[in-house]
């Protein structure tokens, strides 16, 4: 074990370890993002309340136990980095490493009651160019400090629909509005965690999530970030 740390050590100092968040070099037992940067994130803390912002933005429109995001996502901030990063430069864990540090706070505060995490899907089009679901990264961090499972093969996306950016909010619900299904009933009388990126005005999520409800299950979400 000590011969492996130092084999580790000796390659840390010619290839040192970047936070994704500050670009400065990392101390050992970090990884991903610094600490500095991981308690200088802007939490929303929406788990602290009964309801919150993203409740009532989707109040009588589909029914949920917890409406939550980990972040608040401004233009030319940190989160917007971090989720560049995550979805268009290759680097899926910073994903899971979210998911991990918002599973922590979840469990501490006792929202944790769920029997499986699924991603809100990509296209299989959009997948393969990418390489993976940045939405499912989050669900596997998530899964690890939860200790729930996830699965990113309950829902698809039948359609591949043009990006939601600039697009109005029923604009957004219409482009999305058909485009998921539920190809079995293993969400039947489960506690379902939908989760995804970046919620703005929640179209895609809640078309994803009626046909989750649609098939029998008590549900509720939780995104990377939130954008106003």
């Amino acid at each position: 074990m000590e011969a492996r740390s130092l084999f580790s050590d000796f390659i840390a100092l010619f290839y040192p370890k970047y936070c994704f968040g500050c670009r400065d070099g990392m101390v050992k037992g970090e990884d991903t993002l610094c600490t500095k940067c991981i308690l200088e994130l802007p939490k929303t803390n929406y788990h602290h309340a009964i309801t919150n912002p993203i409740k009532e933005k989707l109040f009588g429109r589909i029914p949920l136990d917890h409406a939550l995001a980990f972040l608040k996502f401004r233009k030319t901030g940190i989160v917007q980095h971090l989720l560049h990063e995550l979805k268009y430069n290759n680097h899926p864990e910073i994903g899971v490493k979210l998911g991990k540090l918002y599973g922590r706070e979840l469990k501490e505060h006792q929202i944790d009651q769920f029997d499986l995490i699924v991603p809100v899907p990509l296209h299989h089009s959009r997948k393969r160019k990418r390489g993976y679901n940045q939405s499912a990264k989050f669900a596997e961090g998530l899964s690890q400090s939860l200790d729930v499972p996830w699965d990113e093969s309950i829902s698809v996306r039948t359609t591949s629909t043009p990006t939601q950016t600039k697009k109005n909010r029923v604009e957004r619900w219409q482009n999305v509005k058909d485009v998921f299904a539920v190809h079995d009933d293993r969400v039947r009388d489960k506690r379902i965690l939908l989760v995804d990126d970046v919620i703005t005005t929640g179209a895609t999520i809640e078309a994803c999530g009626r046909h989750l409800i649609h098939h029998g299950c008590r549900l509720s979400i939780a995104c990377m970030a939130e954008a106003q």
